[in-house]
């Protein structure tokens, strides 16, 4: 499976692994994109966490009271992770379009050394 990318425009610029290389408007977008799924997470997050409140568990089952409670809470925990994981996705990318834009001034700055 060979990718039809055109090494010879000056705009893409390829890393050694072949993969393109980050530039700061890809890092933006990709965390507006990641924050963007992290706020739909927390909204379902808080709407998962409402919903289990409002409906409580009516049995007087000590065992099906304690199952009830674990999978209650690995819902939510596993439902929070993700919306974690996703809002520090979109920091971390946001961060490294800020250093990338940081970074490209002071590279055109400094003369080229010659070897």
């Amino acid at each position: 499976m060979s990718e039809s990318t055109n090494l010879s425009d000056p705009a893409i610029q390829v890393s050694k692994e072949g993969a393109p290389a980050p530039s700061p408007l890809r890092c933006l977008s990709g965390s507006l994109v990641a924050g963007g799924i992290a706020i739909v997470l927390y909204r379902l997050t808080t709407s998962i966490a409402i919903a289990f409140a409002s409906k409580p568990l009516h049995t007087d089952n000590f065992t099906t009271q304690r199952i009830s409670a674990a999978v209650r809470t690995l819902v939510i925990g596993l439902s929070s992770l993700g919306t974690g994981i996703f809002a520090l996705a979109a920091f971390g990318l946001f961060a490294l379009g800020i250093q990338l834009l940081i970074q490209r001034p002071k590279e055109g700055a400094t003369p080229p050394e010659n070897s």
